[in-house]
């Protein structure tokens, strides 16, 4: 059972005056999710495990700056691990392109077709993508980021950011028949 608000908070308070016991709470309470998250955008464990890390040191370096009113704390949170992992994929070259000529094709996968396909195989099906495209699929679709903020969090075009999209969406709809196929 998660933590109470009150206990989150306390775990916060405890965090801002640096108590290593606060500090290893408060990393259990959101190691999972926020892992699972990391996951999501680098493609390898080892690689997932270091974005994690990083983003909890920046966190806990900046946790006196958390302000209760302005955002959740897991939104602040995961908005910390998420721009981790954008500066860690920043560090190897992202091949992002602009061609949106076969943007007008609908992408649509009949539901029995998906409902054969566990969580697993559906991010590693994700993991194959191109890196771009990944992270580009990942703040578009499961973060709900807008095509205007994708772009400017990683200094694209809207129109960059949609064809990523959208070739995410047929590439895994490629991935899915050939996997159903199998089935």
């Amino acid at each position: 059972m998660p933590p109470a608000d009150d206990d989150i908070q306390a775990l916060i308070e405890g965090c801002k005056k640096n108590d290593r016991k606060a500090q290893e709470l408060l990393y259990k309470r959101f190691y999972v999710s926020m892992g699972s998250l990391c996951a999501r955008y680098v493609s390898n464990q080892e690689d997932a495990m270091q974005v994690l890390n990083d983003g909890f040191l920046k966190m806990f370096t900046n946790i006196k700056s958390y302000d209760a009113g302005k955002a959740s704390f897991y939104t602040w949170v995961r908005k910390i691990i998420i721009n981790t992992a954008i500066g860690f994929l920043r560090k190897s070259p992202l091949a992002y392109t602009s061609d949106l000529s076969d943007m007008k094709e609908e992408i649509s996968i009949e539901n029995h077709i998906i409902e054969k396909i566990n969580a697993d195989e559906l991010l590693n099906l994700i993991r194959q993508l191109p890196a771009a495209t990944q992270l580009v699929f990942n703040l578009y679709t499961v973060d709900g980021f807008n095509h205007r903020e994708i772009g400017e969090m990683l200094g694209i075009r809207e129109g960059t950011s949609k064809w990523h999209v959208s070739e995410a969406r047929k590439k895994l709809k490629q991935s899915i028949m050939m996997l159903h196929s199998k089935l």
